[in-house]
């Protein structure tokens, strides 16, 4: 069985280099954008994770 949570430290790592990027003086506003819209992506991805770890560990969506 796979740890479905063994992706969050990739994602985390990502969304720091996003989050680097957009600080950055030189990014237009399409990368912005574009830089935007897969930290979205990535924060859904996480969050999907983290559900199913707390699935597989017992508990449901509401922590029970």
């Amino acid at each position: 069985m796979s740890d479905p949570a063994g992706e969050i430290p990739a994602i985390a790592e990502r969304l720091r280099a996003i989050a680097a990027r957009l600080r950055s003086d030189d990014v237009d506003d399409e990368e912005a954008e574009q830089l935007a819209r897969e930290a979205a992506d990535l924060v859904s991805r996480a969050g999907n994770e983290l559900d199913r770890a707390s699935q597989e560990q017992g508990g449901g969506p509401d922590g029970r």
